[in-house]
């Protein structure tokens, strides 16, 4: 399915929830009302989004939230998910407090890979930034999702791709920003990307500082002289990746506002409320919700080519490129927790 820019869009993410478990202050600080359960889509409703947009080329989902595992049945979901026809693959974006009791669960669900976000190593700094004593929890799951990608790579079946572990962290002046050689430190010996992510202007994350990530590569480069390009594919996403010689795992960028990659942009959101947005960056959104109020019960013949009509219009109304670099021309109003991580 082709953009108006000729960008192939093949990829959503998909937010389940607007819940968290944790309060980080550029996403869910205290205070955030939260929609009721009423009001979000149900698993049936989302899989039968994610079976139009695979009819359109979607192949590709990351589950999001809110925090994803805070929903019960999770697991349940990846598993339908992947019994779409032409989803390939199904990812998850989590804070990880709860990944170590689910992951032998989400695993038997197909779940494809992980992304923890994870924005420092010490206790206090982690309370912080999340309002929670979890981090013990947090590298229980981080440690456990690495044990299960490495007995993915000595024993799944040939040709089979291993289990993908990557540590997400975004960097905040004054507060963690001294911290990335130990975060960076992580992928020395695992098998795992850690990506820096530089702090997007959308939400809460307006008022909070972040370091560019221009700034954070000339600061690796002093340290570490030797990293060099790695352009193996590592996902989905627009991160440019860093390799250290003799590290295991890779160092990655994600530079919204210092690297623009909307040129090469292969991705659609839903909000779990049945938003559908084209980018991150605008307001805009189309409201696939109202679908199933207008069409209930058994129309589901009629409700999906409505679907896959608003899915081809959004996707053909696709913007060129974000304007983060203008905040005047920001247009979304929404937290974070609310479009999805």
């Amino acid at each position: 399915m082709k953009d108006g820019f000729g960008r192939e869009i093949e990829y959503m993410r998909i937010s389940i929830t607007d819940r968290c478990n944790l309060r980080c202050r550029y996403c869910m600080p205290d205070g955030i009302r939260q929609v009721p359960a009423s009001q979000i889509l149900s698993y049936e409703q989302i899989a039968e989004i994610v079976s139009a947009a695979a009819g359109l080329g979607i192949s590709r989902i990351k589950v999001t939230g809110g925090e994803p595992l805070a929903r019960l049945g999770c697991p349940e979901l990846v598993a339908r998910l992947k019994r779409i026809p032409g989803i390939r693959q199904v990812t998850m974006t989590t804070n990880g407090v709860l990944l170590g009791q689910y992951l032998k669960e989400l695993r038997r669900a197909g779940l494809d890979g992980v992304n923890i976000s994870l924005d420092t190593l010490n206790r206090e700094t982690f309370r912080q930034i999340t309002g929670r004593d979890q981090l013990p929890a947090v590298l229980e799951g981080l440690e456990a999702a690495l044990e299960e990608s490495e007995w993915s790579r000595r024993d799944g079946k040939s040709g089979d791709a291993p289990f993908r572990v990557k540590v997400n962290c975004v960097l905040q002046r004054g507060v963690n920003d001294g911290e990335w050689p130990e975060l960076a430190g992580l992928a020395g010996n695992r098998n795992l990307d850690v990506r820096f992510i530089e702090m997007m202007p959308v939400g809460h994350g307006r008022l909070v500082p972040g370091v560019s990530n221009t700034e954070l590569f000339r600061e690796m480069r002093r340290k570490w002289p030797e990293l060099h390009p790695d352009t193996a594919v590592h996902g989905n996403g627009p991160a440019v990746y860093v390799q250290i010689p003799g590290w295991k795992g890779s160092i990655g960028f994600i530079s919204a506002m210092h690297g623009k990659f909307c040129g090469s942009c292969n991705r659609i959101r839903l909000t779990s409320q049945g938003k559908l947005k084209p980018c991150l960056c605008y307001g805009e959104t189309e409201d696939l919700m109202r679908v199933f109020r207008e069409y209930p019960g058994v129309e589901e013949e009629k409700r999906r080519k409505i679907l896959t009509e608003i899915l081809e219009k959004a996707v053909r109304e696709k913007p060129a490129a974000h304007c983060f670099e203008n905040r005047a021309g920001i247009t979304e109003q929404m937290d974070m927790v609310s479009i999805g991580g």
